[in-house]
């Protein structure tokens, strides 16, 4: 009987232990979906653009909308298609983010009656010419391996990061606003989570849109969290 329960004791210690090491060996490239953006919530995100006022658009204003809006599809686009051809979560993870964000760009457009450029358009699919030309540039670069893969959303995050600020000097609404800090608050997110995976891979990535001092405070620092 002692050695039995022995027995049972060691076992349920080696179990503990595969758990436990298991839990802390995930795989590198895996990127917890709800740290990603702080936890965003679309209802709590509806609820704060029903709650701000209704405000005149300038026509930038106007434009920014409809071309942040199929600029998160690109993102969102991108990983998709990267997920499937590599299986590696971070793209499956970020573009459910991508998702998100979509959906609060959405709320805006649908706040001030404005047509949406995306409607129900597939994978790839863009109202903006330049924007078609870009995803299919992004994807056969990110096609070719792993670690261009990670460049390719570095890049994406970049660009994004980079179009938002451009877009709020001009931006006084306070629901845009709001949107597009989020917005600007999930790409740095995502691109600490890309330079990682970069880095993780033995490559390196420098900034082709925003600052190299905007870069290196972003990668320096931790995730941020909260709505």
């Amino acid at each position: 009987m002692k050695n039995q329960l022995k027995n049972i004791s060691f076992s349920l210690i080696i179990t503990v232990i595969i758990l436990v090491f298991g839990s802390c060996t995930k795989d590198k490239n895996t990127v917890k979906n709800n740290n990603i953006d702080g936890n965003l919530n679309k209802i709590n995100i509806q609820s704060q653009i029903t709650a701000l006022p209704n405000e005149s658009l300038s026509p930038e204003e106007l434009a920014s909308l409809s071309f942040i809006r199929e600029e998160e599809k690109l993102a969102m686009d991108v990983y998709v298609t990267l997920y499937n051809k590599w299986s590696v979560k971070i793209f499956n993870n970020i573009s459910q983010s991508e998702s998100t964000h979509m959906s609060a760009v959405l709320m805006l457009l649908n706040k001030y009656n404005i047509k949406d450029p995306v409607g129900t358009n597939e994978i790839g699919k863009f109202e903006n010419t330049q924007l078609k030309a870009l995803y299919d540039q992004l994807v056969l670069e990110g096609n070719k391996n792993t670690l261009n893969a990670f460049l390719v959303g570095a890049t994406i995050e970049d660009l994004d990061l980079y179009d938002i600020n451009k877009a709020l000097v001009y931006i006084d609404n306070q629901d845009m606003r709001y949107v597009y800090e989020m917005l600007a608050k999930g790409s740095r997110n995502h691109m600490r989570s890309f330079y990682k995976n970069i880095i993780n891979a033995g490559g390196t990535y420098s900034p082709q849109y925003i600052t190299n001092e905007d870069f290196n405070s972003i990668i320096n620092s931790a995730m941020e969290t909260g709505n």
